[in-house]
């Protein structure tokens, strides 16, 4: 899913840190960053906040783990 205007960064991680699966970061430019490690999600977070952070594709290993940001995403619609 794409996402865009992650301005809470505390609760996207809060909710990274929840997953049982694998939790990915994808650029437009091909760069892939694994959010389950602690200083990939530096990196990430640089990303987001930066210049590219309308560029990135999320995707997660799990159904149950993509249902935690869909919910997320719906508490806080400016995120999508």
């Amino acid at each position: 899913m794409k996402i865009k205007n992650i301005k809470d960064i505390e609760t996207f991680l809060k909710v990274v840190d929840e997953c049982k699966g694998d939790v990915t970061l994808t650029s437009v430019y091909g760069d892939k960053f694994n959010l389950k490690s602690k200083l990939t999600q530096y990196v990430a977070v640089s990303a987001l906040i930066g210049d590219h952070g309308e560029d990135l594709e999320l995707w997660c290993t799990s159904k149950e783990d993509e249902m935690k940001f869909l919910q997320m995403f719906k508490e806080n619609p400016e995120m999508v």
